[in-house]
């Protein structure tokens, strides 16, 4: 851990020291900074700190597979990732995976997580001896605009053509037409919004999983 929260330091500093200009006395803070996480003694941590629950959301729905993703970006534009988790009513992870972009939105990042999910069960729903198109899905992401757009704004989008009401194109527009077209080869695709940063495990569990990587390639 102690070397984790270090990594995170350093991004930190280079950021601050780009946005305000080379400070000695931001250099001296971070030092202190530095100093006291060095002096800490290095702990091991626990494997279950990754372990994680039956998902709430489908607990009373045997069939269902859940899908947790979450997503974001350093900038805005700028370097983003995205993860997301699968799981079966029983807590099974079928799948799992985080992908970084060198160059990236918030909002293409939120798409990207439950759209590389949905793709990843047409490969292991199968292999679980389960056909798609009788499986229900349940996508759970702490962005209102990934649920809001599903649940609604593509409704609209596509009766015009895939134009908005001002007749300009949706931003994004491949991202949500990829959404759109996944879904359909599947029975059922719900679409949940939860809070973030609310102590959800899964949810932590993706932005924790977005936010290492992230911190990996910046120290690069």
């Amino acid at each position: 851990m102690k070397k984790k929260h270090l990594k995170s330091l350093n991004t930190i500093e280079k950021w601050l020291l780009k946005e305000k200009g080379d400070s000695e006395a931001l250099k001296e803070g971070f030092a202190v900074i530095r100093s006291a996480i060095e002096s800490l003694a290095e702990t091991e941590v626990s494997r279950t700190e990754d372990s994680l629950p039956a998902p709430v959301e489908i607990s009373d729905e045997p069939g269902t597979i859940a899908v947790y993703s979450d997503g974001g970006c350093r900038g805005n534009p700028g370097p983003g990732a995205f993860a997301y988790v699968i799981q079966e009513h029983n807590g099974e992870v079928l799948a799992e995976g985080v992908e970084y972009e060198a160059y990236t939105t918030n909002n293409k990042m939120e798409l990207s997580g439950p759209l590389k999910g949905l793709h990843e069960l047409l490969d292991v729903l199968p292999l679980k001896g389960k056909d798609p198109l009788l499986t229900k899905i349940k996508i759970i992401t702490d962005s209102k605009y990934v649920v809001d757009g599903m649940k609604s704004w593509v409704k609209g989008w596509k009766a015009r053509g895939w134009k908005k009401a001002d007749n300009k194109a949706p931003e994004n527009m491949d991202l949500w037409q990829a959404l759109d077209s996944v879904r359909e080869r599947f029975m059922e695709v719900e679409w949940m919004w939860v809070k973030g940063h609310a102590g959800h495990p899964q949810n932590e569990y993706c932005d924790r999983k977005a936010n290492e990587v992230m911190d990996d390639r910046s120290s690069r």
